[in-house]
């Protein structure tokens, strides 16, 4: 593959990211969801790439004529579809880089209650997985138990989290579940919105929420996905000064060294359990642990490191969010836009099943769980988690923000804390990377009464132990 293939396979990735957010502009239902371009981009390029638009140009202008891969050519479509798995490392090195870490007594008593919800939805979205797959469709579709995993994978890790285990999936020999990760991803970004402000206008009507905020607030400009010009601010701060390092290029670089940070440590694992307990045994699970979770290991020590020697505070939190930012754009839109269809097609039943099974736990859970486990404030703080559970963080903190605009409640700043212990296990974690190879050599049946046992813990926790807990209004 030439340099010149894989950087104009980057400016056509480009083009369909405008693309996206020109779609959105333009169309009010979008606006109305708050679609992110990149989504919108990306099912664009699936529908101008060689699965449909190919298809159906084919059979008129031949095999071998340009038309028959669509807008993609097969050197595009290959750059694109490694792209997903590098750009989540990306990701991860520098969720936790430029934060400054509270104590654990500050994280356990402001995002305590959250953490004891997401992580009852959290783990039971295995349980149903597994169910779902030993009942049903391993029985009567001949598919691997590991299948049970995709729920939490594609609803809680999201588009990121699925293209990372894509090795693995290839590795332990159902390279399907990467194609059904991805899409059970974007059912779980659309549901996520949709059923979120269903029930934000439901709780609004029935007075639930104390912070009562109707999307018919939102400006023009906020829908559009336009910020306004009093409202505008800079995307990061200029901790270096240009003629020493570009600010920009540093930061890249702390989140390069987080990686290598991962990578070394990945390797030393693969390499202890090659001379312990892999040969006695003959169980290897290491081999089969993806890169980014390790990556966000690394971005913890690399600022614990920072913390305790930059004395000049050179790492800025928002410039290095703007890099996971442009990194997330890039990772759905050629994750979407390289989706395959045909696998969706041929499993499309055991896929409506963990979509269904999926969606509705988490609204279950949501309808019984959560203001029994935080009592104040228990629309506007769990509605961020639900979110979570159905697509992705920002997911999350869009439904905050729209029960919440002015941030009167300790929603986000519970919301933020609770990440803090969440992230590191599930929804993209150690545990999420962990499942697939765990249930592939240890047995669905094992994992699945694990991941029961953790769910009620999640449950006591919060029901008897936070739910008891009358927090004062902030």
């Amino acid at each position: 593959m030439s340099a010149d293939v894989i950087g104009f396979s980057l400016l056509v990735m480009g083009v369909f990211l405008i693309i996206g957010k020109l779609i959105r502009v333009k169309v009010k239902l979008f606006q109305s969801l708050f679609l992110p371009s990149s989504i919108i981009g990306g099912f664009a390029a699936l529908l101008l790439g060689p699965q449909v638009l190919g298809n159906a140009l084919a059979p008129l202008a031949g095999e071998d004529s340009f038309w028959s891969s669509g807008l993609l050519t097969e050197n595009m479509t290959v750059v694109w579809e490694a792209l997903p798995g590098l750009m989540i490392n990306v990701i991860f090195a520098s969720l936790f880089l430029g934060k400054t870490t509270p104590s654990l007594k500050k994280i356990w008593h402001n995002g305590g209650p959250q953490l004891a919800f997401g992580w009852t939805i959290g783990w039971g979205q295995y349980v149903i997985g597994l169910l779902i797959a030993l009942l049903i469709l391993t029985p009567f579709f001949d598919i691997p138990p590991m299948a049970g995993a995709l729920i939490e994978i594609g609803f809680e890790g999201g588009h990121g989290t699925a293209a990372g285990l894509q090795g693995t999936f290839e590795d332990l020999g159902f390279p399907e579940a990467y194609d059904l990760a991805i899409g059970l991803a974007t059912i779980g970004v659309l549901s996520g919105v949709i059923f979120g402000i269903v029930l934000i206008n439901i709780a609004v009507r029935k007075g639930e929420t104390q912070i009562a905020q109707k999307q018919s607030k939102f400006s023009d400009l906020q829908k559009l996905g336009i910020r306004e010009f009093e409202n505008r601010e800079s995307a990061g701060t200029m901790t270096l000064r240009q003629e020493s390092i570009e600010p920009l290029s540093f930061h890249f670089a702390m989140i390069g060294i987080a990686i290598l940070i991962g990578y070394a440590l990945q390797q030393a694992f693969i390499g202890v359990e090659a001379i312990t307990w892999g040969p006695m045994t003959d169980t290897y699970v290491m081999t089969y642990i993806p890169l980014f979770p390790l990556a966000m290991v690394g971005g913890i020590l690399l600022q614990m490191f920072l913390d305790k020697f930059d004395r000049f505070n050179t790492v800025d939190r928002r410039m290095v969010m703007r890099i996971q930012g442009l990194s997330l754009d890039i990772l759905i839109v050629t994750a979407i836009g390289t989706i395959s269809l045909s696998v969706i097609g041929e499993f499309f039943v055991p896929f409506l099943l963990l979509a269904v099974g999926g969606i509705g736990w988490n609204l279950l859970a949501f309808k019984l769980f959560a203001k029994k486990m935080i009592p104040t404030y228990w629309f506007e703080r769990s509605i961020g988690d639900f979110g979570q559970s159905m697509g992705i963080t920002a997911t999350g903190l869009l439904l905050m923000r729209i029960v919440d605009p002015e941030v009167e409640t300790p929603a986000l700043e519970a919301f933020g804390y609770k990440q803090l212990i969440y992230e590191p296990f599930l929804g993209g974690g150690l545990v999420t990377a962990l499942s697939v190879p765990v249930i592939y050599s240890l047995g669905a049946v094992p994992f699945l009464i694990f991941a029961f046992v953790m769910a009620l813990i999640g449950w006591a926790v919060g029901i008897f132990y936070f739910g008891k807990q009358a927090v004062e209004p902030r």
